[in-house]
């Protein structure tokens, strides 16, 4: 019976997933004799917290009653004020508590101060889903950095293009739609140079998925060899709406004079010495989560550099034959049992598309 009610709870928190960055997903309910009283969700950073909308919602009194929330209630003041408080003073007498919230402003007080103020309080329920719905903000807390995953569209044989270059469309328009949907779930977009060039791509959300804030445009080079021309001409520039372009560059004396010639309004760079120190500084300006589109150099970058914390591997049923473009690179592997591994952890299929989405082994 209690896990139908945190079920309900993961389930409020999952309609705004995309919308509540840099924020976790939380879902909160209230329940008294059996029945549920009170729902509520965390809809967007700065709002009301679930378990406040969960009181506010209530249609009766809530002392007495029990709270399900997916993540540990927050005990310090931030944009809005602790949530312990509110739970304390409305009476609610018991909390089962999805997971301990990584924040190390909370991580145990809020469950600590709970308990001092005579609330019984059971901490683990359905912990293992909870944090899969918070693997953005779970990375965040704990190593400071953004959470990058990997979306690619494959032939059978791992190709992302035929030896020409062409790559349209190697899936489905079911996958493309699913993979705009992805795009609504992260706080950024990165692509690479050649695919910059070859594709102009618009790196926006579409296919009628609305009610999400456009994510921010990265391009990741070598060498800052873009005019300020093929920016500015460009689809990723001139569709930017409230987001901004980002190039990611290595930083050296000679990337840093070239891109100070190259200026325009939304446009900002960011130097890094180390891939680990890019995804550091995409969280320090605010981007806690990157969806990284391509191509097979930058692929290739992400994976040999260890910053990649989830795959989303889009296969369509044709083969491009050893000469196409393999989507992953050289990696300097000899033996079978130095293969960097991942774990399968869902498959979906989208027709006679089949999506495959992988954790690194581990992790």
């Amino acid at each position: 019976m209690y896990k139908k009610f945190m079920k309900r709870a993961l389930e409020l928190a999952e309609e705004f997933r995309g919308k509540t960055s840099p924020n976790p997903m939380v879902g909160a309910v209230l329940v008294k004799d059996g029945r549920i009283i009170g729902e509520g969700a965390h809809q967007k950073a700065g709002q009301p917290h679930a378990e406040g909308n969960a009181i506010t919602n209530a249609t009766e009194d809530v002392a007495g009653s029990t709270l399900y929330v997916t993540l540990e209630p927050c005990s310090h003041h931030g944009k809005t004020p602790p949530c312990t408080d509110l739970i304390i003073k409305s009476g609610i007498s018991k909390v089962y508590i999805a997971m301990q919230d990584p924040n190390q402003l909370v991580n145990g007080n809020g469950i600590r101060k709970l308990r001092e103020h005579g609330i019984e309080v059971e901490v683990g329920l359905m912990e293992k889903e909870a944090a899969l719905l918070n693997e953005v903000f779970i990375c965040n807390m704990r190593h400071k950095r953004a959470f990058v995953a990997l979306k690619a569209a494959l032939s059978l044989d791992g190709k992302i293009a035929s030896a020409s270059g062409d790559s349209k469309w190697i899936t489905n328009e079911e996958s493309r739609l699913e993979g705009h949907g992805l795009r609504a779930r992260y706080d950024a977009i990165l692509v690479g140079r050649n695919t910059f060039l070859k594709d102009n791509p618009s790196l926006n959300i579409r296919h009628g998925i609305t009610g999400y804030t456009e994510p921010q445009k990265i391009i990741l080079l070598e060498e800052m060899s873009l005019s300020k021309d093929q920016l500015a001409q460009s689809n990723t520039y001139n569709t930017l709406t409230d987001n901004k372009l980002y190039i990611a560059l290595p930083d050296t004396g000679s990337n840093r004079s070239r891109a100070e010639r190259v200026r325009l309004t939304n446009l900002e760079y960011i130097f890094f010495s180390s891939f680990e120190e890019l995804a550091y500084h995409l969280y320090q300006i605010g981007i806690m989560s990157v969806l990284v589109e391509g191509g097979s150099s930058v692929y290739n970058s992400f994976l040999t550099n260890g910053i990649v914390d989830k795959l989303y591997l889009f296969y369509a049923p044709i083969l491009l034959g050893n000469e196409g473009l393999g989507w992953s690179g050289n990696m300097g592997i000899d033996k079978v049992e130095n293969a960097v591994r991942f774990k399968i952890i869902e498959s979906k299929s989208l027709s006679d598309n089949t999506l495959v989405i992988c954790y690194p082994q581990g992790r």
